[in-house]
């Protein structure tokens, strides 16, 4: 064999092991950097999910609709809604009784979409609810002068599910529970379809503050409304029924008939968006 045939047989020998450690070496590092990235997706998607649930920041240039001192702008039975220590307080006792549920009623006119914010806290023996878009009833089927019928955001001082605080109710309608607590949901033309939970009865136990202040945030955005907990996503119901979702109503702060109760609420804010 000529010493160019050995050459020859050389560089054909070699060149199978090259290109096999070529892999060998490369691999690993694509391996890795795959690794890296699904895990840098499966992270931002852990965090996105997160931030989904979490109350977005409060806008700027809220309104402010009780400044503490006084019912300027609101309207309700006297009897049974005053101020004390700087909080709106609303109360029925046997003496002063509701004649059906009434309400404390926001006179700044009717609001469409918004952001709106406050806080409560109430006894357990009845309870109350946030009032929106929703409509101040005046004709004879009205039990008081301050019936309102509409979207309740419900208010309760209690942890355990369904009757708890933040539930759609339909104030004077016929669908009454809208939507409960912890469903992702929409009401079709056909009836309510439950998407997905949102949040189970333990998380919400450690998350509601039975006889303390808990916060409020309600974001009504076109057919689509959510409530949030401490800060925390609770409810997300949109109203695909043309036939009796609600775009802009009222906002007020009911008393329930029935049992004497209380219940105060504070820090009042709002921003139409």
């Amino acid at each position: 064999m000529t010493v160019r045939s050995l050459r020859l047989a050389f560089t054909l020998s070699a060149r199978p092991r090259v290109a096999f450690m070529t892999v060998v070496v490369v691999m690993p590092a694509l391996l890795a950097a795959v690794a890296c990235l699904l895990m840098a997706g499966a992270s931002g998607q852990a965090r996105g999910e997160e931030a989904a649930v979490i109350a977005p920041p409060e806008p700027a240039d809220m309104q402010e609709l009780f400044d503490g001192s006084d019912l300027d702008g609101w309207d309700g039975d006297p009897r049974l809604w005053s101020v004390r220590e700087g909080v709106i307080h609303g109360e029925t006792t046997p003496e002063d009784v509701a004649a059906g549920n009434t309400f404390l009623i926001w006179q700044g006119g009717e609001i469409g979409d918004f952001d709106l914010r406050l806080s409560f806290r109430c006894n357990s023996t009845n309870n109350s609810g946030i009032q929106y878009r929703s409509k101040h009833i005046s004709d004879t089927t009205a039990k008081n002068k301050w019936v309102v019928r509409g979207y309740q955001h419900e208010i309760r001082n209690e942890e355990t599910f369904p009757n708890v605080s933040g539930f759609i109710y339909d104030e004077g309608g016929s669908r009454q529970r809208i939507c409960q607590v912890g469903e992702q949901a929409t009401w079709e033309a056909d009836g309510k379809k439950i998407k997905a939970t949102l949040i189970s009865q333990e998380d919400f136990t450690k998350l509601m503050k039975v006889d303390d202040w808990n916060d409020v945030v309600i974001r009504a955005e076109g057919n689509r409304v959510r409530h949030y907990l401490n800060g925390r996503l609770i409810l997300d119901f949109t109203d695909n029924n043309p036939q009796t979702k609600l775009t802009k109503g009222v906002l007020a702060l009911q008393l329930h008939g029935g049992q004497p109760m209380w219940a105060e609420y504070r820090s009042i804010r709002l921003k139409s968006l």
